[in-house]
């Protein structure tokens, strides 16, 4: 049975999110500020979060930011504020979902089991990661590092292959250009982040139908790039 850790300081809100996940044949924990809730995700083990941004003592976006250090689970922030940069800044610090209150319950639980869904078919049972990966008409074979795309094999260079594993087993999250070249070449590598850039515009020369209007590798403007489910 899937643990859903519910971050929200709203006792009412918590209480009818636990009701209704747990009635979906979840169980769920509520932890009730954000110093709380930031060390029962470190320490403790969820398969997914629920994250309030206006928390108190440690807010959401930091709590999302030291999570997504350590663990690569689903964290959907839950938040009243509307603006397009505060979503933007959610994401930017890792969360797979951003969900505006108020909201129904049952899109909370349809987003919640959908996310679920998605990381399993990534994530063996046990979050080992599969062998193989087949993900929208891409299929990667990690062991001999072949990539076909819609049943034909794409020749890779070594760190389009490694920057197009790294986005496709981290889906929907907002990876900045310093954060892929740090992934991928290093903080040691020669060079500029300004090769992200490029190395992103020959994958989706590979793998778009049209790579001007990308499905696979969207470009989050002011914040960075992700692979969309």
């Amino acid at each position: 049975m899937k643990k859903i850790l519910i971050i929200e300081d709203d006792a009412v809100i918590a209480e009818v999110q636990k009701d209704y996940l747990e009635a979906n044949g979840f169980t769920a924990e509520i932890a009730a500020n954000g110093d709380i809730g930031l060390q029962k995700a470190l320490h403790e083990t969820f398969d997914l979060i629920l994250l309030d941004l206006m928390l108190p003592h440690t807010d959401g976006y930091q709590i999302c930011k030291q999570v997504r250090q350590a663990k690569n689970i689903p964290i959907l922030m839950v938040s009243a504020k509307k603006e397009e940069v505060d979503k933007i800044r959610g994401l930017g610090m890792g969360a797979d979902d951003y969900i505006i209150k108020p909201f129904s319950v049952g899109e909370l639980v349809a987003r919640v089991k959908a996310h679920l869904s998605r990381y399993e078919r990534l994530i063996g049972s046990e979050g080992r990661a599969k062998d193989e990966i087949n993900l929208r008409g891409i299929r990667i074979d990690k062991l001999s590092r072949k990539v076909t795309v819609q049943e034909k094999e794409v020749v890779f260079t070594s760190k389009e292959y490694d920057l197009l594993l790294f986005l496709i087993m981290h889906p929907n999250r907002v990876f900045t250009k310093d954060e892929l070249f740090e992934k991928i070449w290093g903080f040691d590598s020669l060079g500029d982040i300004a090769t992200v850039t490029v190395h992103i515009s020959k994958i989706r020369e590979k793998i778009e139908i049209n790579p001007s209007k990308p499905q696979y590798i969207e470009t989050i403007w002011g914040v960075g790039y992700r692979f969309n489910l």
